[in-house]
């Protein structure tokens, strides 16, 4: 569970206000998480902890993942990509 300890701060980063800079930020995020599963290698525990949360916190679509832009109908499940 050593690996969790870079993963969890990933979910807390918080998203930039501007909207212009979503973007940016989401491609950050995939290419940090990419990067840092192809060097560290984290075991198979930790990975499947953080992407079980990672999924649970973006079907929530409150606003808070890092990849989706929730609009006013994330109640019906109309979340969209960045």
């Amino acid at each position: 569970m050593y690996c969790l300890q870079w993963l969890i701060p990933v979910l807390l980063i918080p998203k930039p206000l501007n909207p212009a800079f979503l973007y940016n930020h989401a491609m950050f995020m995939v290419l940090y998480l990419t990067g840092f599963f192809l060097e560290r290698r984290p075991c198979t525990i930790c990975s499947l902890v953080f992407l079980t949360a990672l999924f649970l916190i973006c079907y929530n679509c409150y606003g808070n993942c890092v990849f989706l832009v929730c609009g006013e109908n994330c109640d019906q499940g109309q979340c969209s990509f960045t």
